[in-house]
């Protein structure tokens, strides 16, 4: 819809029309002087489903229950409730169930990928990823190249923003592949870049990189729960992602894993092993040598934790009853609702805000550059019921999520930051 009116009439009309609203009731919103909060952090941390408290009570009764016997005996056996999961999660980034598992944390299981999957030579070393990666990104990746005996210098290649722009020009990362496809190890890029909120065409650049030799992973932190993903007919070699954004699962909640199929029966491949990854059948003969499972699988370390995994699971039974289609679908509409009040605002306020999240490829993100404001903004509109994220030096992350944000929570969110301007 293109012809938008800035009223809350129109807001009201457009939740009215919207088949989604009603999930709105199935989360907690945080109140404001009575009133529900404008939440714009779904991107940061997602809002607690109503049901989540329900889920995990059911293991604390099970536990209270079965004790130990709850590993077979609870309504959700505890030993394979991570399976329980994989159908729905596969559903929901594009991948085979043999493809994803939920474990660990989200960049413990990045580390753990690399240790399989940047495997440098002294012809082939370098990773290239993005420049102003998420700060663990960054982290993870030079810990790797240094702790293989690289430097980081050398064998990181950041790509950035051209002077003067925002987003990372595809054809720069293209031609940042092809210059080094002879020392190219590794790429590893976030699927959407977590400060711009601007989404990289991963499927050009994994068959980018599969041209120059190079293996391809993302993190999916910012991505699942927020884009259509396609992860198997991709070809993407790995990915991980945490549950806690989108995904709803709560703080620190269970993170996710992918590896393409194609790596699953590759015996030569290293990895950190751990007895969960272990062959399920001969598991309990605590064997003394690892026989890794042919899935995803054989990159656990340790049994699941559940109660996580239950707050996860509530979420994800939603996820799964709307699916990503309808969620795409409203993304577009409330960013593009979000796109109309900032130009309104900045008809009144002689252009103070500038969108620097791309008009298409984007996802849930509209990151705005508020020009000579600082964080003190920011705490006005926490002050004023309204709570976004704030990234230095004067950038504003708002996340309208389809699953239970709102077209009126726009506009009063346009409301409330004009009378703060």
């Amino acid at each position: 819809m293109t012809n938008f009116t800035n009223s809350l009439e129109f807001a009201k009309q457009l939740d009215s029309q919207d088949s989604l609203h009603s999930y709105r009731s199935k989360f907690y919103i945080p109140q404001h002087e009575g009133h529900d909060m404008v939440y714009f952090t779904g991107n940061s941390l997602g809002l607690q489903p109503k049901t989540t408290k329900d889920y995990i009570q059911q293991e604390l009764n099970d536990w209270a229950t079965y004790g130990v016997e709850g590993h077979f005996l609870a309504k959700n056996p505890w030993m394979s409730y991570h399976e329980i999961l994989t159908d729905k999660t596969a559903k929901l980034v594009g991948a085979l169930p043999s493809e994803v598992v939920m474990m660990n944390q989200l960049t413990v299981n990045l580390h753990l990928l690399m240790v399989s999957f940047y495997r440098p030579t002294k012809q082939r070393y370098k990773i290239l990823c993005e420049a102003k990666a998420f700060p663990s990104d960054q982290y993870a990746l030079q810990s790797q190249v240094k702790f293989h005996g690289f430097s980081i210098d050398d064998a990181l290649i950041e790509i950035a923003p051209r002077e003067g722009e925002y987003e990372v020009r595809h054809e720069d990362i293209y031609k940042a592949i092809d210059d080094n496809k002879d020392s190219l190890a590794l790429i590893m890029i976030g699927g959407v870049n977590y400060f711009s909120g601007q989404v990289f065409d991963m499927k050009s650049i994994v068959e980018a990189g599969h041209k120059a030799g190079a293996i391809v992973g993302f993190d999916l932190a910012h991505g699942a729960g927020n884009l259509k993903l396609h992860l198997h007919d991709w070809n993407v070699d790995f990915a991980a992602w945490c549950s806690y954004k989108y995904l709803n699962g709560g703080p620190g909640c269970v993170a996710g894993a992918f590896v393409h199929e194609q790596h699953h029966r590759n015996t030569d491949m290293p990895l950190f092993a751990g007895w969960w990854g272990h062959d399920k059948e001969t598991r309990f003969k605590m064997d003394r040598v690892f026989k890794p499972i042919e899935s995803v699988e054989r990159w656990q370390l340790s049994n699941a934790p559940i109660l996580s995994m239950a707050a996860y699971k509530a979420s994800l039974d939603m996820f799964d009853e709307v699916g990503m289609d309808k969620l795409n679908e409203k993304s577009r509409e409330l960013t593009a609702y979000l796109e109309f009040i900032v130009g309104e605002i900045n008809k009144q306020k002689n252009n103070c805000l500038e969108i620097i999240t791309p008009k298409v490829n984007r996802g849930c993100q509209i990151s705005i550059v508020a020009h000579g404001q600082g964080k003190a903004l920011y705490n006005k509109l926490i002050e004023n019921g309204v709570i976004p994220d704030w990234r230095e030096p004067n950038v504003i992350r708002c996340a309208p999520v389809p699953m239970y944000n709102s077209f009126e929570d726009i506009y009063r969110f346009g409301e409330i930051l004009n009378q703060l301007l």
